[in-house]
């Protein structure tokens, strides 16, 4: 058993990341008796944090709203994450919470032991953002309440506006949010049409959640995100892109190498592979090597780089 300090932290942990733990699985979790963790209950109290208890056979705690927000227990894989999802939130890809996303951003890092700072450094230079600036963007207040809802299982009302315009009224059980294809979806059980359905975020207006908890179901895909792309009759057929360029490996890889595959063919050569669902970034990343190179394939590629030079020279020209 953990001594009292360590195991009071990881109860405020857990209690965290659930709205609802019932005790026994709580006591479980922690490795203590269900009379130890009230105790540990009471001492979280009396540090300020609104514990709430529900009695009986099925009793158990959750963390209530306070009149301030408490500080916030995290291990270190959930701190480098959260640095690393506040750095995409501050890129724009949700509305509305750019300015807010760079204040809690800098008060983490700041926090942040060096070891841990090294982590988020090393996982910011070997990513490249895939925010798009015309790309639909989501609420703020709807991504926070359709994602409490999914975590805390319970059933979720909202209205929903179809591709051709119609708008209805929608009755479901939120399963996961998946953000594919340059936009977020709502993976869920529509209750009125007693089937599984994705939601586009972008389309979907004053979520509310009603209390209701729920039994999650057996989804009919391999995972959430499978479920999204089966379902998108438009999605674009990735490019699969090829491409010889003239310089090393070595010289390559740190440019590109973080989503694209560098070949070394020797004699100052590499090969590149990359899959795309859109052939400007295929160019625009050719583009920024700095070398000569040569299309392999697929043609269209060549195409759109003969379009894109086009424009160039008479901007040039100009």
């Amino acid at each position: 058993m953990a001594n009292t300090s360590s195991r009071t932290l990881r109860l405020l942990s857990l209690l965290q990341t659930h709205r609802y733990w019932p005790g026994a699985e709580l006591a479980e979790r922690l490795e203590v008796s269900v009379r130890t963790l009230r105790r540990d209950v009471d001492r979280l109290r009396e540090l300020g944090y609104p514990v709430e208890a529900q009695r009986g056979v099925d009793g158990g705690y959750q963390l209530a709203p306070g009149a301030a927000l408490p500080p916030l227990v995290v291990d270190d894989e959930e701190a480098v994450a959260l640095a690393i999802g506040l750095r995409a939130a501050a890129q724009g890809a949700v509305a509305g919470i750019e300015e807010s996303s760079i204040r809690a951003l800098t008060k983490v890092v700041q926090v942040m032991p060096p070891r841990l700072r090294r982590r988020v450094d090393a996982l910011r230079t070997a990513t490249v953002p895939a925010v798009w600036g015309n790309g639909p963007t989501v609420d703020s207040n709807v991504l926070t309440t359709v994602a409490q809802s999914c975590r805390d299982e319970e059933r979720l009302r909202f209205a929903y506006t179809a591709a051709r315009g119609e708008r209805t009224a929608r009755h479901v059980e939120p399963h996961r949010l998946v953000s594919l294809g340059r936009r977020w979806y709502l993976v869920a059980y529509d209750l009125t049409r007693h089937d599984w359905r994705s939601f586009r975020l972008d389309r979907l207006a004053d979520p509310a959640s009603t209390g209701e908890r729920f039994r999650p179901r057996e989804l009919p895909a391999e995972d959430p995100a499978t479920f999204v792309r089966s379902g998108i009759v438009n999605l674009p057929t990735p490019y699969t892109v090829e491409a010889v360029v003239h310089a090393s490996a070595d010289a390559v890889h740190p440019k590109i190498g973080q989503w694209a595959k560098v070949e070394d063919l020797g004699d100052g050569r590499c090969l590149l592979r990359m899959t795309a669902d859109s052939l400007d970034w295929p160019t625009l990343a050719l583009g920024t090597i700095g070398a000569e190179f040569e299309v392999l394939g697929p043609p269209e590629l060549t195409e759109h780089i003969r379009e894109w030079g086009a424009r160039f020279t008479r901007a040039a020209g100009a």
